[in-house]
């Protein structure tokens, strides 16, 4: 029997680029998936900025209309480009500004954590087992 989420359990959204290709998305939802595995009680949804639906609007609104009042979000891009920069504290502020309540924390961007980019050093280092 699934129970509606409590107040205090905090959903989880992905946060991609997007792309006009649908295959783009493998990843993300592949990430999405691991993270159901290691842990099934969390709530996670893939969202994306452009090209690729769901929008982090219709993601947020969704996750809010299952009774989530508390959302990370985790911007997976390497870069700080204009999206990081600009685009995503904008969408993140009308969000904020939509749903006063809503308990919305921004995580750093994937290329933004040292485990990230310590992890990707090791498999770049990586000798061919062939």
């Amino acid at each position: 029997m699934t129970y509606p989420p409590s107040s205090d359990v905090t959903a989880l959204v992905l946060l991609g680029h997007g792309s006009r290709d649908p295959l783009w998305r493998g990843p993300i939802e592949n990430l999405a998936d691991r993270i159901k595995r290691l842990a099934p009680d969390q709530t996670v949804r893939c969202a994306y900025l452009e090209w690729s639906e769901p929008d982090l609007t219709a993601a947020v609104k969704e996750l809010i209309s299952l009774g989530h009042t508390r959302i990370r979000l985790f911007p997976l891009f390497l870069g700080m480009g204009k999206h990081a920069r600009e685009d995503l504290p904008e969408l993140v502020q009308n969000l904020r500004d939509q749903h006063p309540s809503l308990e919305l924390h921004v995580l750093p961007s994937a290329g933004e954590q040292t485990q990230v980019l310590d992890l990707l050093a090791q498999v770049a280092l990586q000798r061919p087992t062939s």
